[in-house]
Order: structure tokens, then C-alpha cells, then sequence
């Protein structure tokens, strides 16, 4: 049987799709709704609320609020606000419940609903239908059953180690689970967000145990951020784990040097765990990358105003991707900062200058003379390319977004980024990370050392030409958006 659809830019790479399931069988946040929603009223009590939640044997009920929204009163939440706060059973949900819940639509990949509800430290959160009605409630729980859940049972169990040995132990699993996530073909963003999701865990984990041992320390203190691939859920087994840390301001120097000592025995856990840590690199350990909420706007501000001096441009990429994961979840001091870099158009077209510099290329000609053309760096010659033409294209866009298909997704059909070229570059991304950890799993099934450097034999012929073709269309994007940044002003 042929297929007579019509072909648009993103269909040149669907080849690649020969070997996945997620077009058939992709797990969404519906299917892990198994019972109707538990609805309440704002005006009932305590009591009839915990009775409603006894009757329908669930341990929440969604309230509604007056925008629209619903809020959420679990269990856990009557025992802390009401029996332990010595409140009394008649009291209204609606002086409890005051925060809205965000909702998520049906067809999420369960993958992403399941970032949301970690990232957002939620105990439950509403489903809902394509006009809004709330269809039924998911925890973390639920996951379980959803192909992400061997990553959740062992988040589950390096959350709770005993011990650094104990995580240790638990930590070095984490490869053998991406292995076993490949082999079951399921999308490579989603094995990687799983993979991001357990090393946050792992992060938490060695600072919940290290500050522990310092009780001189305070750990509302501090704000500890992930930077690079994990910050933008993208880990594979070479990946390093980056870090930044921003401390409250009545932090005295004394204090700092104690932390950044902790944060040393943190790199240690982590190295034990067999989480790779570049010492040379951003690590919340070195003072460059530990500093106090003022002093991280103060650098922001002269990284704008002066992105040639001091690695100005370098410390913004940095910055850009950073996700904060304990501490204080909003926008943290240096993002406040980055806010405001569509109004720099000077800067805005040194940082695209910058980033189309990393040139999309297969081989060069001197590798071809010099007989290195059989190997192929996929990170720095195609993924580097692509990452810093989406981190610049959703900043141009005023963006938030991290991840690199988020942040394609965000600026397509700006003057930069046509729609066809956004939903390309998706699918370049995804064929790119599929051949390297599929290389780097092969590399670890094997005993080797995993690495970003392909040897070109290895591959299939249709890998083969895969990559090539996903390196053109990088290369000419870049082409592309040199070209108009001539033309175009690349900022407000």
C-alpha cells in the first residue's frame, strides 16, 4: 500500500520513525485516569469534605474556584492545616484551598504530565478534556503503570537512601534504566526527561544528606540550580551534571566558603554515583558559579551590557538554561536579569552571532585527508548547532521554555524560524538523539566508554544517511538565519 499524503519540510526525516512505537502506542496523562473526578463546593466544610472522600475512596477532592480554576484538598492536607494546626472539622475548604492547581490536557504525553507534577511539587493534579471539564485527577502514584514507571520506582528509592553509599548505589542504576528505556522503544525525549527527573532526585537527595551533617548551614538559604542538557531535560550517558547556586543575601562570606565546602561533598556523592561532574566546568562548588542573589543581577547586568567582556556571552547560555530545583522554585535572581535581554538588540545580535559560529558540519576537509572521516563528533558538529539556534530562537520570542523541541515549538513562524522549519528542526533533534544514545547504549552494553564521537562504520546505512541529511538541514537553517539577521532586527 502506498501513501498518498502530502509531503511537507517535516516529513523529510519521518523515515526515522521505522523503528518507534510512540505513534501508535504513546502513553497520554487520559490513560492513567481510572475513576470519575472527586468534585466538592468551596462553602463545605472540613468534615463533609473528608466525608465525600471516604465515600468515594480517594484521598483528595477538587474544589472549584471563582476564576474558573480548582484548587485541590488532599488527605495529607487535612491532617497539616486542620487536626495538626488544632482547627476545627467545620471550618470552610474554601478559607484551605486558595492556590489554583494547573490542569493539564488529556492527551499530554504522560512523561510531561508527570515533569509538571514533580516540577510543581503537587501531590494530585485535574485532567482535562478539550473544552476544560475536569475528566479525572493523576498522582505520582499513577505513573507506575505508564512505561516512565521504572524510572518513578527508582526516583522513589533514591529519594528515600539512608545514606550516601545507599544512594551511591542506587544512583549507578540510572544507565541500565535508559538502556532498558530504549529497548523499549520509547521516545528518546521521553527517556530523557525520565533520566533528568532521577537526577534532580539524586541532586536533592545528596544536599537533603550533606547539609544534614552541617547543621550550621541553612538550607532555605540557598537556591540550587541545574544548568545545560539536564536543566533542559535532555541528559544522555555522556552528559555532565552542571550546577549554579544563588544564596540569600544576608549570607555573610564566612557562611558562603561553609557552603561551598558542603557543596564539595555533594561532587563527591555525585561522582560516586557515577554521575559525571567536570571539574573545569559550571559546579556550584567553584565561586563563579556560587554567588548571592545580588551579586548574580549584577553580573547578569554587565553580561548584558558588555557581552564581549569577561565571558559575558558564555555565563548567558549558561544562565538561560538554568531550572531551579531546591531552593525557591520561581525565577531566579539571574533570570530576573535575562528578562529584559529582548530590549538589548545589540546584545540580542552578538549572542545569535555567537551562536551560529558553532557551524552544523559532517566532515571537513582536512578530516577527510587526514583519514578522520570515518568518525563523526554529534554534539559538537549537529546537537550543539541546533540547541543554541532554539535557545536563541525562544529568547528572541520571549520564551521561557527550556527544552529544545519546547523552545522550536515556541518560535516557529517568527521571522527567523518559519513554521516548517520549527517543525524540521523537532524532528532533526529527535533523529539526532535517537543515533547518539543508541550509540552510547551499544557503547555500554559493551563495556566501553561511552562517547559523543561516532564511529560512521557502526551505524547503519540508514543512520548513515540520517545524520548527514539532519546536518544539512541544521547547517542550512543556519545559513538562513544569517542571511536575514542581516536584513531583520533581531530583537524589540
Amino acid at each position: 500500500m502506498t501513501d498518498d499524503r502530502p509531503r511537507g519540510p517535516a516529513d523529510k526525516l519521518t523515515v526515522a520513525r521505522r523503528r518507534r512505537r510512540d505513534d501508535v502506542d504513546r502513553a497520554t496523562v487520559a490513560d492513567l485516569v481510572v475513576t470519575a473526578p472527586v468534585v466538592g463546593s468551596p462553602t463545605m466544610s472540613v468534615r463533609e469534605a473528608a466525608a465525600l472522600m471516604t465515600e468515594r475512596h480517594q484521598d483528595y477532592v477538587l474544589i472549584p474556584l471563582s476564576d474558573g480554576d480548582y484548587g485541590v484538598l488532599t488527605d495529607a492536607d487535612i491532617r497539616a492545616r486542620v487536626v495538626a494546626a488544632g482547627r476545627g472539622a467545620d471550618v470552610s475548604v474554601g478559607d484551605l484551598v486558595t492556590k489554583p492547581v494547573p490542569g493539564v490536557q488529556r492527551d499530554l504525553a504522560a512523561v510531561d504530565a508527570l515533569t509538571e507534577l514533580l516540577d510543581r511539587g503537587l501531590t494530585v493534579m485535574p485532567v482535562l478534556d478539550p473544552v476544560g471539564e475536569v475528566i479525572g485527577v493523576v498522582a505520582a502514584a499513577d505513573f507506575i503503570a505508564a512505561p516512565a514507571g521504572p524510572g518513578m520506582s527508582l526516583r522513589g528509592q533514591i529519594a528515600r537512601a539512608a545514606t550516601a553509599e545507599d544512594l551511591q548505589e542506587r544512583a549507578r542504576r540510572i544507565p541500565y534504566l535508559v538502556a532498558d528505556l530504549l529497548r523499549r522503544e520509547q521516545p528518546v525525549h521521553e527517556i530523557t526527561a525520565v533520566a533528568s527527573l532521577i537526577h534532580d532526585a539524586v541532586v536533592r537527595r545528596a544536599l537533603e544528606l550533606v547539609l544534614a551533617c552541617h547543621p550550621e548551614l541553612d538550607p532555605s538559604a540557598v537556591t540550587w540550580l541545574s544548568l545545560g542538557s539536564n536543566a533542559r531535560r535532555e541528559p544522555v550517558l555522556t552528559s555532565d551534571i552542571d550546577s549554579a547556586v544563588s544564596f540569600d543575601d544576608e549570607l555573610d562570606p564566612a557562611q558562603i566558603a561553609l557552603f561551598r565546602g558542603a557543596f564539595e561533598e555533594i561532587d563527591v556523592i555525585l561522582r560516586g554515583a557515577g554521575i559525571s561532574i567536570d571539574e573545569n566546568g559550571a559546579i556550584a562548588s567553584k565561586p563563579l558559579f556560587a554567588r548571592t542573589h545580588t551579586q548574580w543581577r549584577e553580573a547578569a547586568r554587565t553580561w548584558i551590557d558588555a557581552p564581549l567582556e569577561n565571558k559575558g556571552m558564555i555565563f548567558t547560555s549558561l544562565l538561560l538554561d538554568g531550572r531551579p530545583i531546591w531552593g525557591d522554585e520561581g525565577l531566579s535572581a539571574v533570570g530576573e536579569v535575562f528578562t529584559d535581554l529582548r530590549s538589548h538588540p545589540g546584545t540580542m545580535g552578538l549572542l545569535l552571532a555567537e551562536a551560529l559560529s558553532y557551524k552544523a558540519r559532517f566532515r571537513s576537509m582536512r578530516e577527510v585527508l587526514a583519514r578522520r572521516g570515518d568518525t563523526f563528533d554529534i554534539k559538537a558538529h549537529a546537537l550543539t548547532p541546533l540547541i543554541n539556534i532554539a535557545r536563541w530562537a525562544a529568547l528572541s520570542v520571549g520564551s521561557t521554555d527550556l527544552d529544545t523541541r519546547a523552545r522550536l515549538r515556541a518560535a516557529a513562524g517568527s521571522p527567523m524560524v518559519t513554521a516548517d522549519q520549527s517543525a524540521t528542526l523537532v524532528e532533526v533533534f529527535d533523529v539526532l538523539q535517537r543515533v547518539r544514545l543508541s550509540y552510547q547504549v551499544a557503547q555500554f552494553d559493551r563495556g566501553e566508554a561511552v562517547s559523543d564521537v561516532l564511529d560512521m562504520k557502526r551505524l547503519s546505512p540508514l543512520d548513515r544517511s540520517l545524520v548527514a541529511q539532519a546536518v544539512r538541514e541544521v547547517a542550512g537553517t543556519q545559513r538562513r538565519m544569517t542571511n536575514m539577521s542581516h536584513y531583520l532586527k533581531v530583537a524589540d
